[in-house]
């Protein structure tokens, strides 16, 4: 009787152990759709803001009819984009690429930029996409810990006997996500626009001054960097 009694007990821990992973991979499925609504609850607020912007820039800037138009018809095909985190991550490529015209083009408004209805909008734009970054981040970590059990064994086996399948990242393009949300500077002197970190740096041209002196002839050492031809 022994040996039933053994029996019993790994054929009830067995159970006990799936019911437990199964509830495991219920609970990661909910977090997942809950940070996604925390995404889309910031991307609408973003959407919500840009009307607002545009109209300010237009006040100053109405020639821009082009810029308009092009942020206008992004905005409009990402708020449509209510499918799958990936259609939705390509719907905001375009969507971020269009506000870098956008500010580019406040960029030349000396009067725009000082205007308090354009520096709270874009204030506004700028925590908004602090949040939304924070979303993200915590989304992808939650469908990574997902996608990690439902490859791994043995929780593998039963994310297959329940349709448990791999959630998508909500990603935007590399070099969108390498420039991060717009800044704008508005410190007399040096108004800029740059689209990475707050204080981090920007391309600047080349210096000017002629053409690089030549390469040393074969078998002499290179000059020290900044001294002198």
């Amino acid at each position: 009787m022994a040996w039933l009694w053994i029996i019993v007990g790994v054929v009830a821990l067995v159970v006990i152990l799936g019911i437990v992973s199964y509830n495991r991979f219920v609970s990661g499925r909910q977090l997942i759709r809950d940070s996604w609504a925390n995404i889309d609850t910031e991307l609408r607020r973003r959407y919500d803001l840009i009307p607002n912007l545009v109209e300010t820039v237009k006040g100053y800037a109405a020639h821009e009819r082009g810029v308009f138009e092009e942020v206008t018809r992004a905005r409009a095909a990402a708020v449509s984009a209510t499918g799958t985190p990936a259609e939705q991550a390509a719907a905001e490529g375009p969507f971020v690429a269009a506000l870098r015209q956008l500010f580019a083009v406040a960029e030349n408004y000396p009067d725009l930029k000082a205007n308090q209805n354009f520096l709270a909008l874009q204030s506004e734009l700028s925590n908004t996409e602090d949040r939304l970054q924070t979303a993200r981040r915590f989304y992808n970590a939650n469908v990574r810990e997902f996608n990690r059990r439902v490859q791994s064994f043995p929780s593998n086996i039963l994310a297959r006997s329940f349709g448990f399948k791999v959630e998508q990242f909500f990603e935007v393009e590399e070099t969108l996500r390498e420039a991060g949300p717009p800044q704008v500077s508005f410190a007399p002197g040096s108004p800029s626009v740059s689209f990475g970190a707050p204080g981090g740096s920007s391309a600047s041209p080349p210096p000017t001054g002629g053409p690089p002196p030549p390469p040393p002839p074969p078998g002499e050492p290179a000059p020290p960097a900044g001294s002198a031809p």
